[in-house]
């Protein structure tokens, strides 16, 4: 009986509330259910009442349902095209079943454009027209200006053939894409039956082209689209990468279709494709006058992509021994490629688990379209063995920021590689830079060398009241040669001007922007003669808005109204720090390969989180250093100026020059040469890892003395008769010996920052000793105020016979010329050392 009577205090007091207000709401609903109900009731009533039957009423609700059906239908026609027109594969796929669908269906991102085609083909004669007349009336004038020799060179024939370029397929990216822009790859091939002759008459000389044959993915980016016609400001066209190219010669030309040449021939006009059409090189074409050309000709990357090539586990071995009887192990090394640039590693000699630590850092200046690519090979004397092979998609990388994983590679049963990928941002402000230097350890390590910091964004335009050079009233051929440090670029050439325009970009990477400067030097060409100099300190461009300097720059050591108009952007490294959970899961894609090696795309899916058959979590180093070698001070050592010295063509580094080396396949290798890294001691050029390894045999728990590598003798002064610098190796003491033998010494010179073949000097081979004479002397065409900002780099190298093992360095050392007792001149003894950075003067 109590349960009975407890819930009556909780009604009354749930009683307590207004009655009205429920009342309210009940009535509502109450009226509304009694409106439906007469509205249904009511023609019912009605044809009881009229006396009608009631077949009128099963009528009117087929009426009804028929109505509803229609209009349903009719909502799902237009729901069916609108999702047909989002997304035409989920479409078909939701509307037929899989295994409804034939084998030959399948919905690739490249789309067929047969219409574009037809249209090419029609215009094709119109085309051609306009390749001969720019043939006839830009290239025939340049190529007569261009020397003496060449004033009766003309075109005989330009005939392109009837066949037409066809476009194979069309891709257009949606995503990850600026709103104000278009982005399309064009797969293009051209197979041309043509016929291009000249002549050049004083020589009785006629060379030509029968018949080219060119394969590549050409991209076309519509920027920035505006709201008036055309619609497009403008319109720029490159090649993401180099592409394919065949040539069959005639006429004299016929030597280059000799076996060897061939490819040489072929590889030199693919450079200068490369420097006119190959990422980050474009042609812009203009479609409104105010769209600020220089800026989409040059934009500025979208970031840098800093490379940790670690280590590898478990790779196959390729070296076999007795005819294949017994299977040894294999010397691997990677190719590193990131659109238009190429790294490769060190050879590690016999290891199945090789440890690279090597860094790199590469130019991203195209999102969709430019994928990490990795490829690893056993050194062989012959043909390079596959080991396998990674594509890693670098908008995810972009998305993730660090990537720090061990990745299984492809195309072979087994093998994993251990990354570490870093996306830096190009920062416009000088905020983070402390904290970047910090990271980089760039307070203790040597100004050039080292991890970058930033990045300095050159835009060279043009010159003006340039002197005439030597030769007075006459024009010069300028060119301008840039360095940072050690790292040196140059333009291209004008010729017979003296106010050139070049409108070219360059790009360096920066250690530390508050010590080093910029060395800007405008060349005679013809005359080998300094124009002009000027010096600017990075330093300046950190107070400047947006660390920009945009101006024109008088010239030192030149005419009174001499002046040089560049651009000059810096902009900071910062790796921009995610906090995530520690669950988190990667979202990085590994594109895996098609079909051919030239479609490899790998879904960055890490494969492991930490080392294979290891406890820690595999994290590399931030600086690595060599495998094995431990001892303290290795990381704040400065690293020695090879390690970051780079000419305008050199392949090491080629994220400052953009200057591609070999494809990634060891059969396009055309030399052997391991790229530079930037930031580990195991990765500085081999010909110094080598020498240390020797000096560490030698040391073998012994104290070595003052100079474990021995001396060399040099007398330099600078002669301003001559205006050219002396330099004079007399001879080396002490050397270390190469074999049983001894070694087989000779001197070879360089005047930094210039590391082209013709700016080198060598001496003759002393055989079988280790205190050679030579007491041979070299020159320098270089003024006094220019030589005192040069390095005269000095290496004492082994020669060893013909395909000998016993090539190699022997020690070198770094003369600074800045000294003002070099027009007097001193004779000196210098220690060698592995690398040359801290040369000992011995007087």
């Amino acid at each position: 009986m109590s349960g009975s009577r407890a819930p009556g205090p909780e009604v009354g007091a749930s009683g307590a509330e207004p009655p009205g207000a429920a009342l309210s709401v009940d009535v509502a609903g109450l009226l509304a259910q009694l409106a439906r109900s007469f509205a249904l009731l009511l023609p019912v009533y009605a044809l009881g009442y009229l006396g009608l039957s009631f077949s009128w009423v099963l009528l009117a609700l087929g009426l009804l349902v028929w109505c509803r059906r229609s209009r349903g239908l009719k909502a799902t026609r237009l729901c069916r095209a609108l999702a047909l027109l989002e997304d035409e594969e989920r479409a078909v796929r939701l509307g037929v079943r899989a295994c409804d669908l034939p084998a030959w269906v399948h919905f690739p991102d490249t789309e067929r454009a047969e219409w574009l085609n037809k249209t090419v083909k029609h215009m094709w004669p119109f085309i051609c027209q306009f390749i001969e007349k720019l043939f006839r009336e830009t290239i025939e004038p340049a190529v007569r200006g261009a020397h003496t020799h060449l004033s009766t060179f003309s075109f005989t024939r330009v005939d392109l053939g009837q066949q037409p370029l066809r476009i194979n397929g069309v891709k257009v990216y949606t995503e990850n894409v600026d709103k104000r822009q278009i982005i399309l790859d064009l797969q293009i091939s051209f197979v041309g039956n043509c016929e291009i002759d000249l002549e050049i008459k004083r020589y009785f000389c006629r060379a030509g082209v029968q018949s080219i044959q060119i394969h590549g993915t050409m991209r076309v980016i519509l920027e920035p689209l505006i709201g008036d016609v055309p619609l497009v400001g403008a319109l720029s066209i490159f090649f993401l990468r180099k592409p394919l190219l065949e040539i069959n010669w005639t006429g004299l030309t016929n030597l280059l279709d000799i076996p060897g040449l061939n490819g040489l021939s072929d590889t030199i006009i693919l450079d200068i494709i490369s420097n006119y059409l190959v990422l980050p090189n474009r042609i812009t074409v203009p479609l409104v006058s105010e769209v600020q050309i220089a800026q989409l000709r040059f934009p500025v990357p979208k970031g840098v992509l800093r490379i940790h090539f670690i280590e590898a586990q478990d790779l196959q071995g390729k070296d076999t021994y007795l005819k294949g009887l017994v299977k040894g192990k294999s010397d691997p090394y990677g190719v590193i490629r990131v659109g238009n640039q190429i790294f490769q590693s060190k050879v590690i000699k016999e290891n199945l688990s090789p440890k690279w630590n090597e860094v790199y850092e590469a130019l991203v200046y195209e999102h969709p379209g430019q994928e990490l690519e990795i490829e690893l090979f056993d050194e062989d004397p012959d043909k390079d063995d596959f080991l396998g092979s990674l594509m890693i998609d670098l908008i995810e990388v972009e998305k993730e920021r660090l990537l720090d994983e061990w990745f299984t590679l492809d195309e072979v049963p087994r093998g994993k590689l251990h990354l570490k990928l870093e996306w830096l941002t190009l920062m416009p402000d000088a905020s983070n830079l402390e904290q970047v230097l910090t990271d980089i350890r760039a307070d203790k390590d040597q100004a050039n060398d080292g991890l970058s910091s930033s990045l300095l964004i050159l835009y060279l335009d043009s010159a003006r009241n340039l002197p005439s050079g030597k030769k007075i009233n006459s024009n010069p051929n300028p060119l301008v040669q840039m360095s940072v440090g050690h790292k040196a670029q140059e333009s291209k050439i004008r010729y017979k001007t003296n106010e050139p325009v070049w409108e070219e970009n360059f790009t360096f990477f920066i250690h530390n922007p508050k010590r080093q400067e910029l060395e800007v030097e405008v060349r005679d060409e013809q005359h080998q003669c300094s124009l002009g100099n000027l010096r600017i300190p990075l330093s300046q461009l950190l107070a400047r808005e947006d660390m920009t300097l945009n101006q024109r720059f008088q010239l030192s050591n030149s005419g009174p109204n001499s002046s040089l108009k560049m651009k000059l952007a810096l902009r900071v490294l910062h790796l921009e720090k995610q906090e995530r959970p520690p669950d988190h899961q990667h979202s990085a894609q590994v594109k895996r390969p098609s079909v051919s090696k030239e479609g490899r795309k790998v879904s960055v899916r890490p494969q492991m989180s930490a080392s294979p058959g290891s406890g820690d979590g595999g994290t590399a180093p931030s600086t690595p250093v060599a495998g094995g070698d431990e001892r303290p001070g290795v990381e704040e050592r400065g690293l020695p100026v090879e390690a970051g010295l780079q000419g305008p063509r050199d392949l090491g580094r080629s994220s400052s020059s953009l200057q591609a080396g070999p494809t990634g396949s060891p059969s396009h290798v055309s030399v052997k040469e391991p790229t530079p890294s930037i930031a580990s001691d195991i990765s500085l050029p081999i010909a110094t890892q080598e020498l240390r390894q020797r000096l560490r045999q030698l040391e073998n728990g012994t104290t070595l003395g003052q100079s474990p590598l021995g001396q060399i003798q040099l007398t330099i002064r600078h002669s301003s008769q001559r205006n050219k610098l002396v330099v004079v190796v007399h001879s080396c003491r002490n050397l270390i010996a190469f074999s049983e033998d001894g070694s087989d010494p000779y001197v070879r010179l360089y005047l930094l920052p210039d590391k082209r073949r013709s700016g080198r000097r060598k001496t003759h081979v002393s055989k079988k000793t280790l205190n050679p004479v030579f007491d041979q002397s070299f020159d320098f065409s270089v003024s006094l105020p220019d030589v005192q900002r040069r390095t005269l780099d000095v290496a004492v190298k082994n020669s060893g016979g013909f395909l000998s093992k016993d090539k190699g360095l022997l020690g070198k050392v770094l003369v600074g010329l800045a000294s003002e007792e070099l027009a007097k001149g001193w004779t000196q003894w210098y220690d060698l050392t592995e690398d040359g950075t801290r040369p000992h003067v011995v007087t």
